[in-house]
């Protein structure tokens, strides 16, 4: 079925190195080069014809060099792929600064600061999984996001390029067609050069207070003007404008790609996964499908024209939208090949498309899904499922899926499941609280998956069950600030304050113990590190929920009083989601009362599957938690963030797992070949490049997920010299 006919709804050949293990591709996927100068790889494949490193060798790999950013804090992250052009390595530090090294060495070349010379630290939000590279005869730069600008780096210098945008930066506040200033809107993963034009990628607010639209914009990559916008929520006249109600194109947020893009240079298109919208667990405010939201689009990379969609979730209320950049490839299907581009999905699934047609590869269905019992939602009543390849994680946590790791963990975890609304596929939102599984972080995450010549996908999953509880969003009796903490703070903080430490969200209990009002006020407008801002909230409101969140008694103060008066900001009694009857109780990680996973393993697998055929060739776990398998437990995988690499050499590298180590695997057999222990987590996708013919392996550790330590390393292996 044709997707538009859905219901609303540098280079040098390194020859010696690849005649070291026989191998037969389709095609070439990727190019010989030894560097390695696109996000994830050429087509996003994750994949390398470099092979010096091989099955055969690949256990004496050693650290060829480290580098130590030093700007590592609590809770800071590095999940950067990072570039590799000419013997130099560009990547970001856990505080967002953008290095150069020499790439044999790890010595450090220049360093750049964008929140330098009086540049708004608070503007520090977020992560940086990448950077896009562009080069055209004696030109070249650097382009990545820095809180909500957008930079142009002369890769040499490490200078701004000020013939670009303002100085060097494009603001992404300008030119979405309304005033969004105020609310969250960063870039993590990198946009995509085609030509001459640079597409951004975009994150957004995703809860129940005011979101930006994620439209895709694309920029001139030598002056920084806007080329093109696709409204991923149609303006009237627009194809998909009716899947909406009236007037949501004013005031709806999301439906924005964060995950990243993948670039077609023979069809000069730009295959662009769009996230939900906005907010994420109810939408009685935006009934219907919501094109674009949730969808791949292929666009034309140079005027943003929509050639075909796919929507893989409609009206979502299960924060399901795609979770990593597509990947093309080809396959074979009736004996020649198609040019395909493929979608992972935090449920589980893999879905192939003909890059021309949109036609899906496999065969699908719109299956009939549970109707919700909220007030004011519609939930809609099919789903798109595909029948091949099965899922990569499970469907369903039934009650012979509960943790039989003690008989106690069973026994509680089975008497909490039986007090939540039975699990389906698309279970909605409740207030009795539902199982979303795969949780909220996939399945599949932003690290996807790898593709090799032959057309086997690698992808690994986490298989975490989630819990999603929905609450009246005006508690009964509060005052102003609890209302707008229950509103807008609740679904990360928790009911009780106590934060969640799994997902690197700081209790706020004590708070004022630790800071004062003036630096949360600062942190409310302008929000900090992950936290979104919510420079929206009038005066009186913000001062109230300072008031509540520092435990003292709340009186309006003259400030906001004349703050409000003098028109500054929106005047009003009104709470900002006076339309929005629901929140949630938070980003539950089901875990028993050990802090163990509650379903059965595997809670972390790494797979293998013919895109060929839609069959799997081995699956195998992820990760283990060391004091199980010293109990005697086989080991269970571990959740996981950041994807694989894949080579010529047989060889899958991957490190993504709570364990924090390194892994190769087997890429034929799935056969562990090597692991080592990082400085900290990799939770970032590896690359490979060679200097002077010498091969390396190279992952961020920035560590600070799922509870574990930051780092500021990354680590570079290759074999002994």
């Amino acid at each position: 079925m044709n997707a538009n006919l859905l219901p609303h709804k540098s280079t040098f050949l390194l020859a010696l190195m690849l005649t070291t293990v026989t191998w037969n591709p389709v095609r070439s996927l990727a190019s010989s080069s030894a560097d390695w100068p696109h996000y994830l790889g050429v087509e996003g494949t994750h994949y390398s014809r470099l092979s010096a490193i091989n099955r055969g060798n690949v256990a004496k790999l050693k650290p060829a060099w480290i580098f130590r950013a030093g700007d590592v804090a609590k809770n800071t992250q590095i999940q950067c792929n990072p570039l590799i052009v000419d013997g130099v390595l560009y990547g970001t530090t856990p505080q967002l600064n953008l290095f150069a090294l020499d790439a044999g060495t790890g010595r450090e070349l220049w360093r750049f600061d964008p929140f330098a010379n009086g540049k708004d630290s608070t503007s520090r939000k977020g992560v940086n999984r990448g950077l896009a590279y562009w080069s055209a005869g004696n030109e070249s730069r650097i382009f990545y996001t820095a809180g909500s600008n957008i930079c142009a780096i002369d890769p040499k210098t490490g200078h701004l390029i000020e013939s670009f945008g303002q100085g060097g930066r494009v603001d992404l506040f300008e030119g979405l067609g309304r005033d969004v200033r105020g609310l969250f809107l960063v870039g993590t993963s990198p946009g995509a050069v085609y030509r001459d034009v640079f597409i951004v990628s975009t994150r957004v607010g995703e809860g129940p207070g005011p979101a930006a639209p994620g439209h895709i914009r694309a920029y001139d990559v030598r002056t920084g003007k806007l080329r093109w916008i696709f409204h991923t929520i149609p303006h009237p006249g627009e194809f998909g404008h009716d899947t909406w109600p009236e007037g949501a194109w004013k005031k709806i947020g999301g439906a924005n790609n964060w995950a990243g893009i993948a670039i077609d240079e023979k069809r000069g298109l730009a295959f662009v996964p769009t996230g939900s919208a906005s907010f994420d667990f109810w939408g009685g405010n935006r009934k219907g499908t919501n094109l674009f939201s949730n969808c791949l689009l292929a666009l034309d990379a140079l005027t943003g024209e929509r050639r075909w969609h796919f929507q893989f979730t409609h009206h979502d209320l299960w924060d399901r939208d795609p979770p990593a950049a597509p990947v093309l490839c080809q396959v074979r299907r009736d004996g020649r090949l198609v040019d395909a581009v493929v979608q992972v999905t935090k449920s589980g699934h893999v879905w192939a498309f003909d890059r021309d047609t949109g036609e899906s590869l496999f065969p699908w269905e719109e299956r009939p899904v549970p109707q919700t019992k909220l007030k004011g939602e519609a939930t809609w009543p099919t789903q798109p499922v595909p029948l091949k390849p099965a899922p990569f994680a499970r469907q369903q946590f039934t009650e012979d899926e509960v943790t039989n790791r003690t008989p106690a963990a069973h026994a509680a975890v089975l008497q909490r499941v039986r007090e939540l609304d039975p699990h389906v596929p698309f279970a909605p939102p409740s207030e009795r609280g539902t199982i979303v599984l795969p949780g909220f972080d996939g399945g599949a995450e932003w690290g996807g998956p790898a593709v090799d010549p032959e057309g086997i996908l690698y992808v690994n999953s986490s298989e975490m069950a989630w819990i999603l509880q929905m609450i009246p969003a005006r508690p009964g009796g509060a005052d102003g600030g609890r209302i707008l903490y229950t509103q807008l703070c609740m679904s990360c903080h928790g009911p009780d304050r106590q934060g969640n430490p799994a997902g690197n969200i700081p209790s706020l209990v004590g708070l004022s113990q630790r800071t004062n009002r003036d630096a949360v006020s600062t942190i409310l407008r302008g929000g900090k590190g992950m936290m979104p801002a919510f420079g929206f909230l009038r005066a009186a409101q913000r001062e109230a929920l300072v008031d509540y969140l520092l435990d003292v008694p709340h009186a309006p103060r003259a400030e906001a009083r004349n703050e409000a008066a003098s028109k500054q900001e929106p005047t009003g009694e009104e709470m900002v989601l006076a339309d929005i009857p629901y929140t949630t109780t938070g980003y539950n990680r089901y875990f028993d009362a050990d802090g163990y996973p509650a379903i059965k393993p595997p809670w972390g697998t790494l797979n293998a599957i013919d895109l060929n055929t839609g069959e799997y060739l081995w699956r195998r776990p992820l990760g283990e938690l060391p004091e199980l398998t010293a109990a005697g437990i086989a080991p269970t995988g571990t959740e996981n963030y950041g994807g694989p690499l894949v080579t010529a050499g047989d060889l899958i590298f991957i490190a993504a797992s709570k364990d924090e180590k390194f892994r190769a695997f087997d890429r034929k057999t799935g056969d562990l070949l090597w692991e080592t222990s990082l400085p900290a987590g990799g939770y970032a996708t590896p690359a490979t490049y060679a200097v002077n013919g010498r091969q390396y392996v190279v992952i961020a550790a920035g560590g600070g997920k799922m509870g574990t330590k930051s780092g500021d390393a990354y680590v570079a292996f290759a074999l002994p010299e």
